[in-house]
């Protein structure tokens, strides 16, 4: 049974000027990150702005980048949506495209208390034939409790799980009741700011937008990590978290499209319009990101090169 390990871009949508998915960008975008050493692609993601896409243009997103990655690297598309036969649909055109696994969150817009999070999980997990990747994203979705993730693991085909919760407490608590329910389940840390001090708790890796924008820094951290060498890690972290910070200072994700802009992509139109401030200190934040982003290059570069 498929696990998810290593470093997975949660992947941007970019849109061409009357708001279809741009086929071509994504296809570069894809053998950027495939070039670039990446363990797997989480297209139709949060950052992705899946809650703006079609049902059409959600399995078009996922039927692209599987086109494109051609079995070069793991493809774990979303399948979240508010309702259990939506993400049913999703995941089983994954399964018949050949994905590795499906990533879904809880439902979202409605208040969920836990027991109806657990029924929607089920619904789907016990509707299709293929791994799933629970994703807890308490910044859009109420949070799934330890005990309803604990009680999912016994399923034979829930094998992983992202957090977005950006708390290392909850991180610990989910990894310690998961341990003493003996699951081999991995997890993965949806947040970037923390993949240094997660692996050393034992996370698998992460899923993460940065991880496609400066994937040459998330690898850098994974492999120097698992090489023994912390304070190259830990280096590596700290120096990533300005850029973090520029681009949740605007309206997410734009401050992330704007990242991947920096690096060549051409993203599009926000599909969520900005006020006319909100504008302005976005251009603001591009060029202190360009700044941020060439520096953290140099970096990996000069650390690749052991000066």
């Amino acid at each position: 049974m498929f696990k998810p390990q290593g470093i997975y871009a949660a992947m941007l949508t970019p849109f061409t000027d009357d708001g279809r998915v741009n086929e071509q960008v994504v296809r570069q975008m894809v053998d950027f990150m495939v070039s670039k050493g990446l363990h797997g692609l989480f297209p139709v993601s949060s950052v992705g702005e899946f809650v703006h896409l079609s049902l059409d243009q959600s399995l078009e997103m996922m039927e692209i980048v599987v086109n494109q990655a051609a079995g070069r690297i793991a493809v774990t598309p979303g399948v979240s949506s508010t309702c259990a036969i939506n993400s049913i649909r999703l995941a089983q055109k994954a399964k018949e495209l050949g994905c590795a696994a499906v990533v879904m969150c809880p439902p979202y817009y409605y208040t969920l208390g836990q027991d109806s999070i657990l029924k929607h999980f089920e619904a789907v997990i016990d509707s299709v034939d293929i791994p799933v990747i629970l994703y807890n994203i308490p910044l859009f979705t109420t949070p799934i409790s330890a005990e309803v993730v604990t009680q999912l693991s016994r399923k034979a085909n829930v094998v992983g799980m992202k957090d977005s919760s950006g708390s290392m407490v909850e991180l610990m608590h989910y990894v310690d009741n998961l341990r003493r329910a003996g699951s081999q389940m991995s997890f993965l840390t949806g947040r970037e700011d923390m993949l240094a001090p997660a692996l050393t708790v034992g996370i698998q890796g992460c899923m993460t937008a940065c991880a496609g924008i400066l994937p040459e820094v998330l690898l850098g951290i994974w492999e120097a990590y698992h090489s023994g060498h912390w304070e190259k890690a830990k280096g590596l972290q700290f120096a990533l978290l300005p850029v973090i910070r520029e681009m949740f200072s605007v309206p997410f994700p734009a401050g992330f499209k704007a990242a991947m802009e920096c690096r060549g992509f051409a993203m599009g139109p926000l599909m969520q319009p900005l006020s006319a401030v909100e504008e302005a200190h976005l251009e603001a934040v591009r060029t202190s990101l360009q700044t941020h982003i060439d520096e953290l290059l140099q970096l990996v570069k000069r650390e690749a090169s052991g000066n």
